[in-house]
């Protein structure tokens, strides 16, 4: 035990990295159980160093968002478009609202109708921590929001209302609307095993910056209600195009 060193430690850490391929999460929870019995063995005396002083475990590794292609979600909105089920409607709102708002899943099945507005073409968003944020329409979701308040029963076209109703005629949960989303997609052609619900908030971020060079990231991190422009960040990965030409183009202009 005392010819264990903290040199012992960092070679263990570069054979689980360079011999076994062990992801830096893995490493992590590694590093913080040699931590604690490391300091367990001071104590009681085993041992007189600490033979974790000084390890430092490796900063994890950041997945990237998972998103529809721009292709995907056409595809998609078109299926919604011609669908002819009895709730197609509804799920053509539902859906268009969240593939063009970026809205969270629990934001959605909140939603009342006092907070859309269809004069200003706006809809209010009670997000995480009771921070409200507001969104304008997208035109494209404008007409389907109409059509399908006047399609609705007028008790369920009160200001207080929810917007959106199970076939049962109670508020949608959590668990329906997932599995509504993956069972549209399948309908759609679509691969429902790649796409969670929340890869469509993703989506909409990604798409919207791919398209609009004009949005940055303190815009994007105000339209999806993140509280930190740290967790927006992640969506940089997506200007890799942008910054391609941008050297391309700069490449260009220096040969000149």
């Amino acid at each position: 035990m005392a010819d264990i060193t903290a040199s012992t430690i960092r070679r263990f850490i570069q054979d689980q990295v360079l011999n076994h391929q062990i992801k830096p999460r893995t490493i992590q929870r590694r590093i913080s159980c040699l931590k604690s019995f490391s300091t367990y063995c001071v104590k009681e005396n085993y041992i007189h160093l600490d033979f974790m002083a000084g390890i430092i475990a490796p900063k994890g590794d950041h997945k990237l968002p998972h998103y529809m292609k721009l292709a995907e979600l056409q595809q998609f909105i078109r299926y919604l478009q011609k669908d002819r089920h009895p709730f197609a409607l509804r799920n053509e709102a539902l859906f268009k609202l969240l593939a063009t708002t970026g809205m969270r899943r629990a934001e959605i099945i909140d939603l009342n109708w006092e907070q859309i507005d269809l004069v200003a073409n706006t809809v209010l968003i009670h997000g995480k921590g009771k921070k409200e944020r507001l969104l304008p329409l997208h035109p494209m979701v404008i007409p389907v929001l109409k059509e399908y308040q006047r399609n609705l029963p007028k008790d369920k076209r009160y200001p207080s209302e929810p917007v959106f109703w199970s076939r049962l005629k109670k508020e949608l949960n959590p668990r329906s609307v997932h599995f509504l989303f993956k069972e549209l997609l399948t309908k759609a052609g679509l691969p429902a095993h790649r796409f969670s619900l929340h890869h469509l908030r993703h989506t909409f971020a990604t798409i919207l910056l791919q398209q609009n060079d004009k949005v940055d990231l303190r815009t994007l991190q105000e339209l999806l209600g993140h509280s930190s422009l740290a967790t927006t960040s992640v969506y940089t990965h997506i200007d890799l195009e942008q910054k391609k030409k941008a050297i391309e183009s700069f490449l260009v202009k220096d040969k000149e």
